[in-house]
């Protein structure tokens, strides 16, 4: 039976790791549809990912989760059971990524100086600021050639491939940490220990008619189960229920 993953990370690092993640998964989104169905959820999207990365030092937290999987993988590549390819992969990628995010400018700051953007951005950050009379320039880069359009926009998002992909390649290695365990319930409600997690992963089967809520912390987290309310849009599932818990 196909299941529901729902994901919820136990300190803000892995929080923002994962914003950014779906972040990026809706640039990527927009850009399959087309730019004359999509370009307002991949401005709004690119414009958050700037934010956030303005915002937080994403880049420092980078390093320093790449540079103890570096450790991890030189120790790994001791074992006799370990896929010496795949290791060498990625091992390589990971010293990749750690130098060129040392680099003392990286190159997404080119897109908050790009004028262009910058007056989108204003205008995007008001309610129905992105219609064609608040943003010619919109609408006039819109109607240009795919070629050009497409250039551009790829230019754009290049100047983003090293957190990208060194989110990416964190967030592998963490989801990897733990296989999914089922667990039964005879309240809708569960605890336990948050010590040494990052990452709380949950599967429900999708003829489930309940989801999770997570709260909790690095110390301790519990997972209750809601189901759909009518009158009051959510209530407590106080019924048995069975998931899948990947503690990772």
């Amino acid at each position: 039976m196909a299941r529901i993953l729902y994901e919820h990370p136990l300190n803000e690092r892995i929080r923002n790791y994962l914003k950014l993640e779906h972040l990026f998964g809706q640039v990527e989104s927009a850009q399959k549809i087309g730019l004359q169905q999509g370009y307002s959820v991949l401005f709004t999207s690119l414009f958050a990912i700037l934010d956030s990365l303005e915002r937080n030092d994403i880049r420092g937290d980078l390093i320093k989760d790449l540079e103890k999987l570096e450790q991890n993988l030189v120790i790994w590549s001791q074992r006799s059971d370990v896929d010496t390819s795949a290791l060498e992969e990625n091992l390589r990628a990971t010293v990749a990524l750690v130098n060129q995010l040392r680099s003392t400018k990286l190159p997404w700051w080119q897109l908050k100086e790009d004028k262009f953007l910058s007056g989108v951005k204003q205008r995007f950050a008001i309610q129905g600021g992105s219609a064609s009379f608040d943003l010619p320039q919109l609408q006039f880069f819109l109607h240009q050639s795919a070629s050009v359009t497409n250039h551009t926009i790829e230019t754009w998002l290049s100047t983003l491939t090293q957190i990208k992909d060194a989110i990416a390649l964190v967030l592998v290695f963490i989801r990897q940490r733990s296989d999914f365990e089922c667990i039964e319930t005879e309240s809708g409600f569960f605890q336990d220990s948050g010590e040494g997690l990052l990452l709380l992963r949950i599967e429900v089967d999708e003829a489930a008619q309940y989801y999770p809520t997570v709260s909790g912390n690095r110390f301790r987290y519990s997972i209750r189960f809601m189901l759909p309310c009518e009158q009051s849009g959510r209530r407590y599932a106080n019924n048995a229920t069975k998931f899948y818990l990947a503690k990772c």
